[in-house]
């Protein structure tokens, strides 16, 4: 097992005012060679909006774009026909292929949005468009990692077009939990989204991040209440 740790205060910092951003990966301004991404895993974005504001209408072509809100409500349009509002509790996929053109507001006038943007880099170009959203933590199971994402169309969770599979879960302190790869060629990044782990020996904070490569499982030990977004993804 190889691990790389990115500490959460060592990310790309952006101040818009209206938006507040932190950066996993190289991204926008902030450009940093040694953090072009993980594998097919491009982008984390951490990234909190004020009331009322939001990206307005800008297109994307050939990536996996999966928004899942943390707090607050983030208003979705786009050009292939859908318009609503994203909740904390679910997740939204755009496989934007061909290009497709959207835009990502604060639905509420008085609550800042947090959400994690994040994107992966597709095995195939120049699909068609396309939107997928759906609610998952009335299915989540506590203590253990639940499926959110995988390639597979008919498989818990949303899908995209690539060999990867997001699970998430919300833990108590004391709890050991294995993760066990879906394709052990892949590699896996854990996002602490808050709370306090150990894997490998190495301690994770909120918002810290830890790549792993060349193992088919991890095992984590849980030190605080934690909830943690797992990225398995392919490295090579």
């Amino acid at each position: 097992m190889q691990t790389i740790y990115h500490a959460a205060d060592s990310r790309g910092d952006a101040n818009h005012g209206w938006l507040k951003s932190r950066h996993t990966f190289s991204f926008a301004n902030y450009h940093n060679p040694e953090r072009m991404g993980f594998g097919a895993l491009r982008v984390i974005n951490d990234d909190q909006v004020i009331a009322g504001q939001g990206f307005g209408k800008h297109s994307h072509r050939d990536m996996e774009i999966i928004s899942i809100p943390l707090s607050g409500k983030l208003g979705h349009g786009d050009d292939i026909g859908n318009n609503g509002i994203i909740e904390t509790g679910e997740i939204q996929v755009m496989s934007a292929g061909t290009g497709i053109t959207h835009s990502e507001m604060n639905a509420d006038n008085n609550e800042p949005v947090k959400f994690l943007q994040i994107w992966v880099i597709p095995n195939k170009g120049g699909v068609t468009p396309r939107y997928q959203q759906i609610r998952i933590d009335e299915d989540m199971k506590h203590n253990e990692f639940n499926q959110v994402l995988s390639p597979n169309p008919d498989d818990a969770g949303v899908w995209i077009h690539q060999n990867a599979w997001f699970n998430m879960g919300d833990f108590d302190k004391g709890v050991t939990q294995t993760y066990q790869l879906n394709d052990p060629n892949n590699g896996v990044y854990v996002f602490v989204i808050s709370g306090k782990v150990t894997i490998n020996g190495k301690t994770l904070d909120t918002r810290d991040g830890l790549g792993i490569v060349d193992t088919k499982n991890f095992t984590m030990d849980v030190e605080e209440d934690t909830r943690v977004l797992v990225m398995e993804v392919p490295v090579q």
